[in-house]
């Protein structure tokens, strides 16, 4: 009597298997206090993209001025995995969550990530915004980031172009000069 050999474990269905993460998109993973750093780099460890947008700060301690780097959004890390496969990431010490809803976790529009990091790229000043809804959409023309849409606001006599990540309801604020802004129609 002949028998078949078992297989263990058995083989993941296709669509189990792990594909390239290019072709997943980013989601927002909401973080303990001050543990942006230490998920970002777990994500890294576990083989998943991550992105932790940094901006620097200005800080006074006693007699000095230091240079701190921040996160722009703080409490968020984005990463880039199968939203069927979120245990790996929940189990990483500091994370609280996948941002979405009951039905499953919401996808960050890919334009928002794709501002954020070449804002973060860039060597202009960035700081964090208060959350902008209505304002003036602009495209920037000239300059290092020539192509960018965002919102126009003027502040302390400067221009900044406000990029909002709709689904956190965060923004970040960059300076830009006048001449490098046109309305986006």
């Amino acid at each position: 009597m002949q028998v078949e050999p078992h297989v263990y474990p058995p083989a993941l269905p296709p669509a189990i298997v792990s594909a390239p993460h290019e072709e997943f998109p980013w989601y927002a993973i909401r973080v303990r206090p001050n543990r942006e750093r230490c998920a970002a780099m777990a994500l890294e460890g576990k083989g998943l993209p991550s992105f932790l947008p940094l901006c620097q700060e200005r800080r006074n301690w006693a007699n000095r001025i230091r240079i701190v780097e921040r996160p722009l959004i703080p409490g968020y890390v984005f990463g880039r995995f199968n939203p069927d496969q979120r245990l790996p990431i929940l189990t990483i010490p500091g994370v609280l969550h996948v941002v979405g809803t009951k039905a499953g976790p919401l996808p960050v529009d890919a334009d928002e990530i794709a501002a954020l990091q070449r804002i973060v790229s860039s060597p202009l000043f960035a700081e964090r915004w208060p959350f902008l809804a209505v304002s003036q959409d602009v495209l920037i023309d000239a300059g290092p980031l020539s192509g960018l849409r965002g919102k126009l606001v003027g502040f302390k006599s400067e221009w900044r172009l406000v990029v909002s990540v709709t689904l956190l309801q965060r923004s970040v604020a960059v300076v830009v000069d006048r001449d490098w802004v046109r309305p986006d129609r």
